[in-house]
Formats: C-alpha cells, structure tokens, sequence
C-alpha cells in the first residue's frame, strides 16, 4: 500500500496548486479517493465528524446491490434458456446474462463518468462519488435487450438534467436512476413496455414471449406463477429487479449499515399492502383481485423502495417525513398499477412524485414541530405566570 501511495503522490504532482496540469486536479483526485480515504478535513462551516465518507457510503450501497445484480444476471440467462427449451447450466445462463448485462454497465459507467469528470475539471470542484451508484442501478432496471446506445443517451439525459443542471450530488431534486428510466420510457416506449422486451432474445425468436406478470394482468390474462416463484423473481422483468428475496437481502446490509432509511422501506410496504388490501376488497379487475402479498413482490415495487426511495438526496429527511414519504410511494405505486393499464408498473412514477413533493413534507413537519413547541413553550409561561 505505501508503494501505491508513493507513485499515486508522484503521479499527482503535475496537478498540484500552481503547477501546469492544476486545472485537471479533480480528475486525479477522483482516483486518489477512491482508494484512499481524504487526507483533508473540513475546516468552517458545519460538517459532520465521521470515519466514513461518501465515497465508502456509496460503496456500501453497491455492496447490497450486488445480490439482485447476479440473480439477475443469472436470471437472464435462466428466462431465455427456459423459453427457447435448451438444456443449460448455471454457467451456461450465467455467461448469457454477463454478456447482455456487463456491456450495458460498462455503457452506463463510461458515459456518466465522462460527463462527471467534465463538469468537475470546467467547475473546479472534486468528482461527485454518487454516480457510483447511479451508473449501477441505471442498467439494473433497463430491459435486459435495449440498444446499448439508448443506455448511453438516457445516461447523458439524467446525468446533465437530473444532476448536473442542479449543481451535481446532493442538490438533485429526482432520483437520477428512475430519471434515466422515465426518459428511456418515454422516448423509446416500443423498447422499454410490451412483451418481447423483458426477455433475452424475445424480440428475434419466436418461440419467445417475455410478459411479464403485471403486463399479462393489465391485458386481463391469467398469472400461473407461484408465490415462491415471484418472491425469488424466476420470472421476466427488467435486470435485477424480479427477486425480492435477494434485493430484501440488500435492505438488510443498508438498514445495518445505517445508510438506507428503514422506515421509508416499511411506510413503503405498509402503504402499498393497505392499499393492495383495498382493492382486494373490490376487486373489479384483475389488477385489483391480485393478491395484496403479490404485489409487494412483483414488478420493481421491492426494488424501487429499498435502493431509490431512500435516496438520501431526493427523499424526505425528517424522521416524521419519512414514514409519509415511504407510505405515500406505496400507495401511489398500486394506485398507478392499478388505474393506469398502459403502464401497469407504477413504482417509477410514484418515487419521481414523491421527490418533488418531499421537501414540502418536510417543510410542513418542520412548520409542526415548531407550533407544538410554541404551544408547550405559551402553556409554560402561563403557568409559571
């Protein structure tokens, strides 16, 4: 590590305060930090005095996304073996999904990285550390077959209007992950809905057919997956977001690790479970009939509420926010599954609404707090009086 350290110093030399190549400092600063922690420290202003930093925070996030990333490479693979009726192995569907799915990383890390860099080298300031994660997630929740030009645009897009246009990491209203799709959604929607996108191949074989659950039920079909099926995501969807069971994994490492917001996730569940249970009631379609426990676990609901509503930037910061913020996704999510049979998801819409309209939740906790103490605070001096 000391030779490491040494030839990153010499390497940095060049690039110091006054020296010729000073203006691309924060380009080999990104490297030095990435694998070594900062040796600076803040010194005005207020900060908060911890042995992680952002860089490593993101890097737990990444942590518990890696489960979901090789099930969901693996299922890949398994969805279009299954489908076209070969005979295969776990490495044989393992290497067809790292096939699909590493290009598309790759894609999305090159891209980000580059316009990141630029911002950082023409602002002057060091390389955001939340494309970390972002460059991750936007191939996890693609189709597994979009063009790898369209991952890159759709890159660009959430990278220079979700991010960048708002001053870069921890100034972004949206979550630049469900941004990338959302653009992507709306710009390619023969690529990004129906039933020949969610399987490998669908499109040019055609023995395949890739529904996936929410579509075969927004189009009144019937659904023969079981339970155990669709919790462990055995089923077409987009990347890593059909198994429930490794991404609850995930949400295990955040909440332990204090970076996710636990109570985002469970206000997410409860307010999709009430209102899935509410519809049950009715049941005047077969979104509305479909068991409330199903639909926590199908589609990107799991997904969506463990890795992109707890985005500690674009989601509510209060305590109290928190549990409104996570309930109203929840109840949202079904509700757009529900009444809305062009885009049977829901989860995307949901958060991105939710990201406008937190800090206005949390504005009105605040404005509450403060009246409760002016009131305890009046009530104090009256009675002293």
């Amino acid at each position: 590590m000391n030779f490491l350290r040494k030839t990153l110093d010499n390497i940095k030399k060049p690039f110091g305060k006054g020296e010729k190549y000073e203006r691309f400092a924060p380009a080999i600063n990104a490297f030095d930090t990435f694998l070594f922690v900062p040796n600076h420290t803040t010194t005005k202003g207020a900060h908060v005095r911890d042995a992680v930093d952002l860089k490593r925070t993101m890097v737990t996030v990444i942590i518990a996304l890696l489960p979901a990333l090789v099930y969901g490479i693996y299922n890949t693979g398994y969805q279009y073996y299954v489908q076209t009726g070969e005979a295969f192995t776990f490495m044989d569907a393992f290497i067809h999904g790292s096939w699909k799915i590493v290009p598309m990383i790759a894609v999305s890390y090159i891209v980000g990285l580059t316009i990141e860099f630029i911002f950082a080298i023409y602002r002057g300031h060091e390389v955001n550390e939340g494309y970390l994660v972002t460059g991750l997630l936007i191939p996890m929740i693609m189709p597994v077959d979009i063009p790898l030009w369209m991952v890159a645009i759709s890159v660009a897009f959430a990278v220079l209007i979700a991010k960048e246009a708002f001053g870069g990491t921890g100034m972004n209203i949206l979550n630049p992950a469900l941004t990338a799709r959302a653009f992507a959604f709306f710009a390619y929607p023969t690529y990004m809905s129906g039933n020949k996108v969610w399987v490998s191949e669908a499109s040019n074989v055609d023995a395949i057919s890739g529904e996936t659950i929410l579509g075969s039920l927004a189009a009144g079909n019937e659904v023969s997956y079981s339970f155990f099926e669709m919790f462990q995501g055995s089923i077409p969807g987009s990347i890593a977001e059909t198994s429930t069971l490794w991404v609850a994994v995930g949400a295990i490492i955040l909440i332990a690790t204090g970076v996710g917001s636990w109570r985002i996730i469970a206000g997410g569940i409860g307010g999709a479970a009430i209102m899935g249970f509410l519809f049950n009631l009715w049941g005047a379609n077969a979104l509305m009939s479909f068991d409330w426990m199903n639909h926590l676990v199908v589609g990107g609901f799991a997904f969506g509420i463990v890795f992109m509503a707890t985005d500690p930037v674009s989601a509510a910061q209060t305590n109290r926010g928190k549990w409104i913020y996570g309930i109203l996704v929840g109840i949202f999510c079904i509700l757009i599954r529900v009444f809305n049979p062009a885009y049977p998801e829901g989860v995307m819409l949901a958060i991105l609404l939710m990201n406008v309209f937190a800090p206005t939740i949390d504005h009105y906790v605040i404005e509450a707090n403060i009246n409760r103490r002016k009131k305890r605070w009046a009530t104090a001096q009256i009675k002293t009086a």
